[in-house]
């Protein structure tokens, strides 16, 4: 295992160890204004310090973990499933099928990912199920075209003609037999669309799209605290946004790793 992805799982196994602790305890209410004296600096009652509501930074940076990292793995995963699916199916058989899919997502991969997932929401209205369903969708066209590739690049190889000749049906050899062979460089892909993804939540977070302002969302915790950083409060957005680049980045790492580990070209 490389270096990068044992400091990714690391990371990453951190915050997932706080969104969850942050579901049983957190020093104070994360929704309640109020826990302190507003624009408390980092102190021993509050070790990072309080917003411009009295509300405790730490508290909310944790519950923010359950928003930001659980909005993030459920829509990567529903895009990584659909998307590999359908890439798998446009890959093995070609033809019209694939003609059909391949014209289908370059309809929607015209728009830039944020700006698409911006316009969506703002169209259906917020609320978590939303967020989550934008984003898988924004995800899929990727995933598809990725599994396609790998598909296409394997399915006339000698282990497949194998499957094939003792009787497989088609789509058992795509998804028993070709597909396991092909998920290195789609998991490797995942890591960067999860670190994708979460910049992509924060920024609704920050534009006001898609949550409830009032929700821990560490993309609401620096909006909320953007105008007191002239003021010298800083640690109202400074903190949520080193806790958005720690996640970002453990997901860039684990990617790397998973490159290196699946990729027999970038092994050491």
């Amino acid at each position: 295992m490389s270096w990068s992805m044992r400091i990714g799982l690391g990371i990453l196994s951190f915050y997932i160890g706080v969104a969850i602790l942050s579901v049983f305890w957190t020093p104070y209410d994360p929704t309640m204004p109020g826990a302190g004296p507003a624009y408390a600096p980092p102190s021993l009652d509050h070790w990072l310090g309080t917003d411009r509501l009295g509300g405790d930074v730490l508290s909310r940076i944790m519950a923010g973990a359950q928003y930001d990292l659980g909005i993030c793995l459920a829509a990567v995963t529903i895009s990584l499933v659909v998307g590999c699916i359908l890439g798998v199916i446009a890959g093995y058989y070609g033809g019209g099928i694939d003609t059909v899919i391949l014209r289908i997502v370059e309809i929607f991969s015209a728009f830039p990912g944020l700006l698409f997932a911006m316009l969506v929401v703002q169209a259906v209205g917020p609320g978590i199920i939303n967020v989550i369903a934008v984003l898988s969708f924004v995800g899929i066209p990727d995933y598809l075209r990725l599994a396609r590739a790998e598909i296409r690049a394997r399915r006339e190889w000698q282990f497949a003609e194998a499957a094939r000749l003792v009787g497989n049906r088609p789509l058992v050899v795509a998804f028993k037999h070709l597909l396991p062979n092909s998920i290195g460089p789609v998991l490797a892909f995942t890591s960067v669309n999860a670190a994708f993804s979460a910049l992509i939540i924060a920024s609704l977070g920050f534009l006001g799209i898609g949550l409830n302002p009032d929700d821990p969302e560490w993309g609401n915790m620096i909006a909320r605290g953007q105008d007191s950083v002239m003021t010298g409060e800083w640690w109202i957005s400074l903190f949520p946004g080193l806790a958005i680049l720690g996640m970002t980045g453990a997901f860039y790492l684990l990617g790397d790793g998973v490159s290196d580990a699946t990729d027999p070209r970038r092994r050491r």
